[in-house]
């Protein structure tokens, strides 16, 4: 794992120099540089693949084509034999040096070949070609941006985080929709970032810049594929299912250097470390963290994880946390970078930082609920599509009238909250329903919730529309199908992969998330839905498939993760600094939310009536994101 940077064109070598000072984190072990006058790589390494002779950048026999890479090639001991078959003569033995004589051979076709997580740029000398390559599910980040040069052409930059990138351009401006965008969703969408100019490259997406001109093209989709079977039989699905996921732990293991497993004590990590104690040699490594605080119990996971661990005889670590909130919520938010309000950041955090200190590389189960239909959601849809043979006039007096007197209990993520939801929106199209379970500002409010002057001054529009549109775009007619494949384009990779990425390479680990493996995600949506959602179960094939691997409370128990008691903490732990921070000069002083929707969100959350820990979350967030932002510039000054 590593964290590269560059940029096509000439500039002052010191811009190369300080956006490898921003990337120290993802590669403390080594780094490396190439300049020319028509472009400068940069690298900083973790060592993880062929620690002694793995330096980068990496160059073919002949130095014409030159790479660096953030990621592993899980199948690269497969693709260099083929190729030294091919006749090419390799210099180390590590994954990269795959990539050039790949290009050698294939071009930039060559990343179909590819199994793994990976963001790289590659420099075609002969060509003056610069070619930036993101893997398929976006497991691996890669940010670039436009700078115009005096002849009128255009020069990129790029980065694998945005602080390092910004090292490299002129002070951005902040987008508006951006703004608007995370405290709906609580995350920024892809390709857009925080920055105006500045994007990300999509999954599965490369950018060729060649002479001062660009192409943006799209490798690879995880649209359902035809080539795999319909499965008939339960039984040889089942079959089929352990024989892949056996290979994708497998390939998964390829390591030089210490590796674990975090382990939740939910199905998902279950699974991964049945499949690891078949293969993987010498007693395995695993981690959990829970809370000390009697009140937060029912957010540890941590009996049933030890059970795991007692079962399988791993070397268990398991950490109880009184973590100082209001000391670690900057380091959380200082680590995504822009503004991201999934409170999972938290424990991934904690967990990174208890894992790093035994191993270098851990696994992690991100990605089995979009593949096996993880999420209550998703037999939400089904149950939508039922209700839509009931009457509009029914549904729309329903959801006008009796919605509003069912309590939301905890919040809208408890039953209750579901229930009042899927009432309140059952007159309307699935896809706008699905859309509206995935936003979280609150009915009543709507875009009221803004700052009126700074909705009509920034030109902010709804995004409802657009994810409608990739909702009924997905090539299914089944709507738990088309839920789950918008979430495999939007909360994947721009909530969940991203924050695994960003927490666990603040403490240098690298995460490794076998679910996001493309082969495992082609035997995934060759099930059908109801084999996915059998008998109306989450994960209901799923379940029944790994059942003889492991005890059955794991299998027919609840959901896990990695969750915290923010709800709690909103009204405890971080209460003063939640009114230290949301005071109404600092709300004015921002401009985006109309101080009366804050004030109202504080008095329903702190006197118990409602639950808005999200809602506040994601200003406390801001809040924090705006002032190390602005920190960070006078001290770049």
């Amino acid at each position: 794992m590593c964290g590269i940077c560059g940029h096509s064109g000439q500039a002052d070598p010191g811009v190369l120099e300080r956006m490898l000072s921003r990337l120290i984190h993802r590669g403390p072990d080594e780094d490396g540089r190439y300049r020319e006058p028509a472009v400068s790589l940069g690298i900083r390494r973790l060592r993880v693949i062929d620690p002694a002779g793995g330096r980068q950048p990496v160059h073919n026999e002949t130095g014409s084509v030159i790479a660096v890479m953030n990621g592993e090639l899980y199948n690269y001991r497969e693709l260099r034999t083929e190729l030294q078959q091919k006749g090419h003569r390799f210099a180390s033995q590590s994954d990269t040096e795959i990539l050039v004589h790949l290009y050698e051979e294939e071009g930039e076709r060559g990343v179909h070949k590819l199994r793994g997580m990976f963001g790289f740029a590659l420099w075609d000398r002969d060509r003056r070609r610069l070619l930036l390559v993101r893997d398929r599910l976006g497991i691996k980040p890669l940010y670039y941006a436009a700078l115009p040069d005096a002849d009128g052409t255009a020069r990129v930059a790029f980065a694998s985080e945005l602080p390092a990138l910004l090292q490299g351009l002129p002070a951005p401006r902040i987008r508006a929709q951006a703004i608007a965008d995370y405290f709906t969703y609580l995350y920024i969408p892809g390709p857009e970032t925080i920055y105006e100019g500045i994007h990300e490259l999509k999954p599965g997406e490369w950018l060729s810049v060649e002479q001062g001109r660009w192409q943006l093209e799209r490798y690879w989709t995880p649209e359902p594929t035809t080539q795999m079977p319909r499965w008939t039989r339960r039984d040889d699905a089942t079959e089929h299912l352990h024989g892949v996921l056996r290979d994708t732990v497998r390939t998964h293991l390829v390591s030089d250097v210490p590796l674990g497993l975090f382990l939740s004590g939910g199905l998902d990590s279950a699974t991964l470390l049945a499949f690891m104690s078949q293969v993987a040699g010498g007693r395995i490594k695993t981690f959990s963290i829970g809370y000390d605080e009697p009140a937060d119990a029912s957010y540890n996971e941590l009996e049933t994880a030890g059970r795991l661990a007692r079962h399988f005889g791993t070397d268990h670590v398991e950490e109880r946390v009184r973590p100082d909130v209001s000391t670690l919520l900057p380091s959380v938010v200082r680590g995504m970078a822009e503004p991201f309000a999934d409170s999972c950041a938290i424990p991934t955090y904690l967990i990174s930082q208890v894992a790093r200190r035994t191993v270098t590389v851990a696994l992690s189960g991100i990605g089995g609920d979009e593949l096996f239909g993880g999420y209550p959601r998703y037999v939400g849809m089904r149950s939508a599509a039922l209700y839509q043979r009931v009457p509009a006039t029914i549904r729309r007096w329903t959801g006008y009238h009796l919605a509003p007197w069912i309590s939301e209990g905890a919040g809208g993520r408890d039953p209750f909250g579901r229930i009042r939801r899927f009432l309140a929106d059952g007159a309307e199209p699935l896809a706008t329903q699905y859309v509206r379970w995935m936003t979280f500002i609150p009915r009543e409010w709507g875009p009221r919730a803004f700052n009126e002057d700074w909705l009509a001054a920034s030109g902010v529009r709804g995004a409802e529309r657009e994810r409608c549109d990739r909702f009924e775009r997905w090539p299914s007619s089944v709507p738990s199908a088309r839920a789950a494949g918008f979430d495999l384009q939007t909360y994947l990779p721009d909530d969940l992969l991203r924050m695994g990425d960003r927490m666990s390479m603040r403490h240098s680990l690298e995460l490794r998330v076998p679910y996001c493996d493309h082969v495992l995600l082609g035997f995934a949506q060759s099930l059908p839905e109801h084999l996915k959602l059998s008998r109306w179960r989450l994960k209901g094939f799923f379940r029944d498939a790994v059942r003889a691997l492991l005890p059955s409370d794991v299998v027919d128990g609840p959901k896990y993760g990695f969750r915290i008691p923010l709800a709690r903490w909103l009204r405890q732990d971080l209460r003063p600094m939640v009114h230290d921070l949301l005071t109404e000069s600092s709300l004015k002083e921002r401009g985006y939310m109309n101080p009366a929707y804050v004030r109202w969100l504080l008095a329903e959350h702190e006197t118990g009536r409602r639950n808005f820990a999200d809602q506040i979350y994601a200003l406390l967030v801001m809040e924090l994101w705006e002032r190390e932002r602005v920190g960070s510039s006078i001290g770049a000054r």
